[in-house]
């Protein structure tokens, strides 16, 4: 595999600074239940919509793996604007690890069926816009919107390539791990060129690196210690910020994210989560966001007033997507 980075910039550096003296984040407090983390079945769903669109089952507890032990979770509860009534996002909040070195994390599980998937494009990343779709979300995405989270490395560092408003912004690569977008809202986490590939249908394709997991396993080979195949980290460390996506057997999106994890631990999250195939995404601490917005009403419009971090500590608030100035890429899900 290529050798990739995740250098941060002086231009990175500038948007950190803007970001820290931003307003205070909207952040959640982990709550710690002892326990196994457990399933959502307490929460009602409807069994279909108005609209006849059936809801994905609900997540179940968390599959046991081979990293460190989960500890300290609590059950997966729903977050977000509801969708015809129905939690379209569930999040869970845990630890890995001993009670002395506890590494906190976060997961959110979004129904596919009920939000349809969103590539926003960023004033620096991927460049050479104007885009059909870039920050700040308007008053018309606003009224559906219910989660947006962070995109992937600056194109150079990424290994892979781009592709929206049916052009090629940067080719892309065959087996490249790759979020891709079609035009009904639909969205998977693929080996381009081997799970999907361009047709008529897709509406965005953006790449990063190599799948994380694949056949619902860590693929081969990954090193605890690594800090440049899986992005050169701040300091060189080993435990920073990261971020991950994946897809379930079912369609359901799960999105992985804490500030002190290494790439083992991601990707046994992700599989835990029960991700068939899974990627990296964003990493270091300007970098990594995920926030859902719980309007007053449902007609109301998502704003950085009833928005939540998926982690407190995230760099930045839930009024990131909501300025003209942000750089980075992002992807939002909202009510169909």
């Amino acid at each position: 595999m290529a050798v990739i980075a995740g250098v941060l910039t002086m231009g990175a550096l500038a948007l950190s600074l803007a970001l820290l003296t931003s307003a205070p984040a909207h952040r959640r407090t982990v709550a710690a239940t002892p326990g196994a983390a457990t399933a959502a079945s307490s929460v009602p769903r409807r069994a279909t919509r108005s609209s006849g669109r059936r809801p994905l089952s609900p997540p179940t507890a968390l599959r046991p793996g081979p990293g460190p032990a989960v500890s300290g979770g609590t059950a997966w509860q729903p977050y977000g604007r509801l969708v015809d009534g129905v939690a379209a996002i569930y999040e869970l909040h845990g630890a890995t690890g001993t009670p002395v070195s506890a590494t906190p994390f976060a997961i959110a599980w979004m129904d596919t069926r009920l939000l349809r998937a969103t590539l926003y494009s960023g004033s620096a990343i991927p460049g050479g816009g104007p885009y059909r779709h870039s920050a700040p979300i308007s008053p018309g995405a606003a009224r559906v919107l219910v989660a947006a989270f962070n995109a992937g490395f600056l194109m150079d560092n990424s290994n892979g390539g781009y592709y929206t408003d049916g052009r090629v912004v940067a080719p892309l690569r065959a087996g490249a791990a790759s979020v891709v977008i079609y035009r009904n809202g639909g969205v998977t986490v693929a080996n381009w060129g081997r799970d999907a590939r361009m047709t008529a249908a897709v509406a965005s394709v953006r790449q990063n690196l190599d799948l994380l997991v694949d056949h619902g396993r860590p693929v081969p080979g990954l090193d605890p210690n690594d800090t440049s195949v899986w992005g050169y980290t701040l300091g060189n460390q080993v435990y920073v910020w990261r971020s991950g996506l994946g897809v379930t057997a079912d369609g359901a999106l799960v999105y992985v994210a804490g500030a002190r994890l290494n790439i083992t631990e991601l990707a046994d999250l992700l599989v835990r989560a029960g991700a068939v195939r899974a990627m990296e995404l964003d990493i270091n601490t300007d970098a990594v966001s995920f926030a859902t917005y719980r309007p007053p009403s449902p007609t109301a419009l998502a704003s950085p007033s009833n928005g939540t971090d998926l982690v407190a500590g995230m760099v930045g608030t839930p009024a990131r997507y909501f300025e003209p100035w942000w750089a980075r890429d992002f992807f939002t899900m909202s009510a169909r």
